[in-house]
């Protein structure tokens, strides 16, 4: 499958498929600036996830992003104040040196292989089985990951078409591949 540079195009999963189809999601949003890294082995080092999520996440109404308990150095999460029962929004960002997007992916039956721009990526429907969850892990070289973690009630439809939406703004402030 071919995409665009600044463009999300994945299969959409449903489980093994209906009908033995599938349809492809594209998205486009306008390049941003990207980061660099002094470190070609850790290309990720330089960056920030809080400041790299809240870039990604600007003019969306979601509060600053705050580092996660579990891994607070590469790993940061934002939520959207809800206005309503149904109107719930968690975002998370790991940037992860030394991991492939290709890595821990936990539920293989509900992962498409796709492209992000011009980078390999993984998107992983109900991660860990939980309806309205969504991951994408986009592919930073040599060997790095920047993995997307979206939950949005129990809509997993909504979930990786929010996902697939912030991976378009996050792609170009990433390192670029070499």
């Amino acid at each position: 499958m071919a995409a665009v540079t600044g463009s999300a195009a994945f299969p959409t999963a449903c489980d093994t498929g209906v009908g033995g189809q599938t349809q492809t999601s594209s998205i486009t949003s306008a390049p941003l600036t990207p980061a660099s890294s002094a470190d070609p082995g850790a290309p990720l080092g330089a960056l920030n996830p809080c400041k790299t999520l809240d870039e990604a996440l600007a003019g969306q109404g979601m509060q600053p992003a705050a580092p996660t308990v579990a891994d607070p150095q590469r790993s940061c999460h934002s939520a959207k104040p809800p206005t309503g029962p149904e109107d719930s929004l968690d975002v998370g960002l790991s940037l992860q040196d030394g991991q492939s997007y290709k890595d821990n992916i936990s539920n293989p039956s509900q992962a498409s292989p796709g492209t992000v721009g011009p980078r390999a990526a993984v998107e992983e429907r109900e991660p860990v089985g939980a309806k309205g969850q969504c991951s994408i892990a986009i592919e930073v070289k040599p060997n790095s990951r920047a993995l997307i973690s979206v939950s949005v009630n129990s809509d997993t439809d909504k979930a990786c078409k929010t996902a697939e939406s912030l991976a378009e703004k996050l792609e170009p402030l990433l390192p670029k591949n070499t």
